[in-house]
C-alpha cells in the first residue's frame, strides 16, 4: 500500500469549509418536470422516496417523478421518534414489518449511506397481568414467524434498562416486558437522504415545492395531476402523502377510512449516556430512548381529535411525562429542550392501506398510524412491486381497501406501541 500523502486533500477539507457548503456536489438533482412519466410518486418523504427507489433498482422503471410540496423527508419523516422493530402480533403484519427490518439491517451498505441503524434493542412493557398475557401471546406468534423474542422478567429488565423502576410499589409496576433484540433505532433524515440520492442516481426525477392540487382522470382512469407548476401526466400515480391522505383521496372522489390526527413527540437536554435501549409502555402511552448526541427522544399518544395541527395538545404530553418520571425517576430534573406533533393517518384496525383503488391506475399508501417509521423501507419495496405490476404484493394484498367490506381486518391496536 502506498503512503504517498495526497498534496489536496488538506487544502480541499480547507477550501469547502471555508466555502460554507456554496462548492458542494449537490446529492440530488434539482430537475425541471418532464410533461409525462410512467410513474408519479405523491410524497417525497421516506415511504415515497423509497418507493420510487425500488422501482428503479429492482423494476427498471426510472421514468418516476417524486412530487413534494415542501422538501423532501419534511414531513412525517422528520417528525417521529425513529423506533424501529418487527414484533408485531398477526402474520400479516408481523411479516411485513420483518422485511422491513431486513432490509433495515442492510440498508446502510445498499445505500452507500449511513443512515445510523442501531439495532439497541426494543423492550415493550407490561404493567398488568393482561399486558403479560399478551406479551407472551404476541412473543410465541413471533417466534413462529422466525422473529426473535423474549418474554423478560422484572430482574431482567433491570439488568437492561438499570434506571427503570422495576419496584412493586411504583406507580406503573413493572411486570415484564419483551424483547425484541434486533429492533432499535435510526436516523430519520439519513433514510430519506440516503434513497433520494440514490433514486436521483438511477434517473428518478425528485421534484420539490411542487404541490399537487388535483387528480385528473378520464373514463374512469387516472391520466395525471395538477400541480402548481401546472399538469403532469402519468399512467400510474401512488400517493404516499402521510398525514394528508384523506385530502389527496378526495381529490379523485373516493373516502378512506382513515382519521388524521396529532402525534406528539419531544426531546429533553442532552444527557451522558445513561439508556442504551429502547423502552416502551402501551399502558401509559410513552415511549423513550436516548439518543446518539445525548437527548432523550420520548413518544407520546395520540390526541383525541382529528385535526392537521403540527403542535398537539400540553396535557398530552404532562400526561406522558408524568409516565415517563416514575418509569424513570433519575429523569425527573432533566429540562425538555423541544417539541412536536406529527399527523398520522390511522385506520380502524392500526394496520396500514397498500392498494389499487376504484379509479384505475391510481394506488394509496398510507394508515400507518404510528408505524409509519419502522416500516419505510419494507413498504417502498412492496408499494414498489404493487405499482409495477398493477397487482398488490403477496406481502400487500392483506393491505388491500376492500378489507374494510369483507371484515378481513388486522387487529393491531396491541401490539402498535401506542393505542390509538
Amino acid at each position: 500500500m502506498s503512503t504517498k500523502k495526497n498534496p489536496y486533500s488538506a487544502f480541499s477539507l480547507l477550501k469547502n469549509a471555508l466555502s460554507y457548503h456554496e462548492n458542494w456536489q449537490r446529492a440530488w438533482r434539482n430537475p425541471t418536470p418532464k410533461t409525462d412519466y410512467d410513474i408519479i410518486i405523491v410524497g417525497g418523504g421516506g415511504h415515497g422516496l423509497a418507493t420510487a427507489y425500488y422501482l428503479a433498482t429492482v423494476h427498471g422503471i426510472t421514468n418516476v417523478a417524486v412530487l413534494e410540496k415542501g422538501y423532501l423527508g419534511g414531513g412525517n419523516t422528520a417528525r417521529n421518534t425513529t423506533i424501529i422493530r418487527s414484533n408485531y402480533l398477526w402474520d400479516e403484519a408481523a411479516q411485513l414489518y420483518e422485511l422491513s427490518l431486513k432490509l433495515w439491517e442492510g440498508l446502510t451498505q445498499e445505500l452507500n449511506f449511513n443512515v445510523m441503524f442501531s439495532q439497541r434493542g426494543v423492550l415493550n412493557l407490561g404493567h398488568n397481568l393482561q399486558d403479560m398475557r399478551d406479551i407472551e401471546r404476541r412473543v410465541n406468534a413471533n417466534r413462529l414467524n422466525g422473529i426473535d423474542g423474549e418474554v423478560l422478567s422484572p430482574a431482567d429488565i433491570k439488568h437492561i434498562a438499570p434506571l427503570l423502576n422495576v419496584s412493586p410499589d411504583a406507580r406503573y409496576p413493572v411486570l415484564g416486558a419483551s424483547w425484541q433484540p434486533r429492533g432499535g433505532t435510526a436516523r430519520h433524515d439519513a433514510v430519506a437522504w440516503g434513497y433520494a440520492r440514490a433514486a436521483d442516481a438511477l434517473g428518478v426525477d425528485l421534484i420539490q415545492q411542487t404541490e399537487v392540487t388535483g387528480l385528473r382522470r378520464q373514463k374512469g382512469a387516472i391520466v395525471g395531476v395538477e400541480t402548481t407548476h401546472g399538469f403532469i401526466g402519468a399512467n400510474k400515480v401512488g400517493c404516499v402523502t402521510a398525514g394528508n391522505s384523506g385530502v389527496m383521496a378526495a381529490m379523485a372522489g373516493l373516502k378512506l377510512p382513515i382519521e388524521s390526527r396529532p402525534l406528539q413527540a419531544l426531546v429533553s437536554e442532552p444527557l451522558r449516556p445513561c439508556l442504551d435501549t429502547v423502552v416502551m409502555s402501551n399502558a401509559v402511552h410513552g415511549y423513550i430512548s436516548q439518543s446518539d448526541k445525548g437527548d432523550l427522544v420520548i413518544g407520546a399518544g395520540v390526541d383525541g381529535y382529528n385535526g392537521y395541527g403540527q403542535r398537539g395538545s400540553f396535557h398530552v404530553i404532562e400526561h406522558t411525562l408524568q409516565a415517563i418520571c416514575e418509569l424513570f425517576p433519575a429523569f425527573s430534573r432533566v429540562r425538555m429542550n423541544r417539541q412536536w406533533g406529527g399527523i398520522v393517518d390511522t385506520c380502524p384496525d392500526a394496520c396500514p392501506i397498500i392498494s389499487k383503488t376504484s379509479v384505475d391506475g391510481l394506488y394509496f399508501n398510507c394508515g400507518w398510524g404510528t408505524g409509519g417509521f419502522k416500516a419505510t423501507p419494507g413498504s417502498g419495496f412492496v408499494f414498489a412491486d404493487t405499482l409495477a405490476h398493477g397487482r398488490p404484493h403477496p406481502l400487500a394484498e392483506p393491505f388491500a381497501i376492500d378489507r374494510f367490506y369483507s371484515g378481513a381486518l388486522i387487529d393491531e391496536h396491541g401490539a402498535a406501541g401506542v393505542a390509538h
